[in-house]
């Protein structure tokens, strides 16, 4: 597994991630089978494991605690969230200074840690960047809680304000072959010393078909959240097919070795529920996106 600087955090990361959200923490999912995927990702060279506090119900962030215990999580780089937390089945908002620090402590007990290595703003407004609140989030810093603050948003407007602020070091952004719209913006965090984390690199499976895909109750939940939420991903993911059929690489490789080609991006952050996934997604590290390739998902993204 190669591995990249995360900005100028003095952090190392895989450029593939682990992706601890979605069906993976529910309970529904064996969390036999979740433990192992984990400990297939850390022996396949994983380093970045993404989670949050509202991630799977409130469910991934202690799932992915019991999965590292016992492992050595010193090189680890393990990022998740706050500002957001689960409520029953729905999602709140709590950007409050207060808020955010309670958050912060509930991960390092969830996750087992005594600092996290990255914690992000998971989805703020842009007057949700209150002095207080960057006051609080220096104070978890200089506790020794967190190591490096970032902030996750699929809003550019969002991710052009924390580019300017120096208390944010890493930026996590929706990159795939459907959003070629994100590169000036990577370019421009990358520019200002920011680590950039590409979330959604497969584009939730929309390139291949996977609402059609059903083989298990996993899969049609993920199809029945494609139709309800991302019905623009899934209808433009048609024109992305052609990846499916490559030659020397599936679908999933080529889909995460067109975000890697960018050298601007650190990680490229994918979940998954299957082991064979995950193998062929740890595979795609240092593969080579032919150039033919390239230039047919550009006359695409046109």
């Amino acid at each position: 597994m190669l591995r990249r600087p995360l900005g100028r955090t003095g952090l190392q990361v895989s450029e593939i991630g682990f992706g601890a959200a979605s069906w993976w923490g529910k309970p529904q999912f064996s969390e036999t089978e979740a433990v192992r995927l984990v400990h297939a990702a850390l022996d396949g060279g994983v380093t970045l494991f993404d989670t949050g506090a509202s991630y799977s119900g409130g469910q991934a962030e202690p799932r992915l605690g019991r999965a590292l215990k016992g492992r050595d999580t010193s090189n680890l780089v393990v990022a998740t969230k706050a500002g957001t937390f689960a409520r029953g089945r729905r999602i709140g908002r709590d950007f409050s200074p207060a808020a955010i620090v309670a958050s912060a402590e509930r991960s390092l007990r969830n996750l087992g840690l005594e600092s996290l290595p990255l914690l992000q703003l998971h989805g703020p407004a842009l007057d949700e960047f209150t002095d207080d609140l960057r006051d609080a989030l220096a104070g978890l810093k200089a506790r020794g809680l967190v190591r490096a603050l970032g902030v996750n948003s699929f809003d550019p407007a969002v991710i052009d304000h924390a580019i300017g602020l120096a208390d944010f070091e890493v930026v996590m952004v929706d990159y795939n072959v459907l959003r070629p719209e994100r590169e000036p913006l990577i370019a421009r965090a990358a520019a200002a010393g920011k680590g950039v984390l590409a979330g959604m690199p497969l584009a939730m499976g929309h390139t291949g078909g996977r609402v059609a895909n059903i083989q298990a109750p996993r899969d049609l939940w993920y199809a029945a959240r494609g139709l309800l939420r991302h019905r623009r991903e899934v209808r433009d993911g048609a024109r992305f097919g052609f990846l499916n059929h490559l030659p020397r690489m599936t679908g999933a490789q080529a889909a995460l070795a067109y975000v890697l080609v960018n050298r601007d991006v650190a990680c490229a952050v994918a979940g998954t529920t299957r082991l064979r996934h995950l193998a062929e997604n740890l595979a795609a590290s240092g593969m080579v996106l032919p150039a033919e390739t390239l230039a047919a998902i550009r006359v695409r993204q046109a």
